[in-house]
């Protein structure tokens, strides 16, 4: 077939954009993962930082987590991300002292799931946790949101278990509603529990992504 110069010129342009449309196309569909965002909340001094870095510890390759003894109280926000189950977490682990928890509300529209910490061995704050707890999930923003309620500091000898903890927090059942809901024990300080919370989030952010999507949704 004889094209015109000019035709010709247009005919290899067309062919070379269509060729990157495909493949570009195909290049997202095996290496682009969808991102979801996770909120870690709770009381300044649970462990939300700690469990963080133990979090990038399990399942980044090559990542050395941070020593726990150099992890001082979040004031703003600490940031990290895995990638897990063919998905990728980011975390947004926030500040805890009372007078950041308002900051909480402003994340809420943009995450898929909360991340909520207890100091188990502190058992003086505990109804103060459970109020700061009530406070978040009356958000609209939060609502059908999955949720994982992490008792932590297992490895301390006088901590509450999961059977203490658990009805302390189950008394807020009407406003927890039908979401996907769990308390389970954590030692953010071993590592021990964050494989388990991990596994169990994806599985429910994956199931509740109609509701609400990852943000690169669009674009796939």
């Amino acid at each position: 077939m004889f094209f015109p110069t000019a035709d010709l010129v247009f005919y290899h342009s067309l062919c070379g954009r269509i060729m990157f449309t495909l493949f570009y196309g195909l290049y997202k569909y095996l290496f682009k993962k969808d991102e979801f965002f996770v909120l870690i909340l709770g009381l300044d001094n649970a462990g939300k930082t700690t469990y963080l870095e133990a979090a990038k510890t399990k399942f980044t390759r090559g990542y050395k987590g941070l020593n726990p003894s150099k992890i001082t109280t979040t004031v703003g926000q600490n940031v990290g991300a895995i990638t897990y189950a063919g998905i990728k977490l980011s975390f947004w682990d926030l500040g805890g002292q009372e007078e950041l928890q308002p900051l909480w509300e402003k994340y809420y529209a943009e995450c898929h799931a909360v991340i909520y910490m207890v100091d188990s061995a502190d058992r003086e704050r505990m109804g103060e946790s459970k109020e700061a707890f009530d406070r978040m999930i009356c958000s609209d923003n939060l609502s059908g949101i999955p949720l994982l309620v992490l008792a932590n500091k297992q490895d301390l000898q006088d901590c509450m278990g999961v059977r203490e903890v658990k009805p302390i927090f189950n008394q807020s059942a009407d406003l927890i509603g039908r979401r996907d809901c769990m308390v389970m024990p954590v030692s953010a300080l071993t590592g021990a529990g964050v494989d388990e919370g991990i596994d169990w989030l994806v599985e429910c952010i994956k199931r509740n992504s109609d509701i609400r999507p990852p943000p690169n949704h669009n674009d796939t």
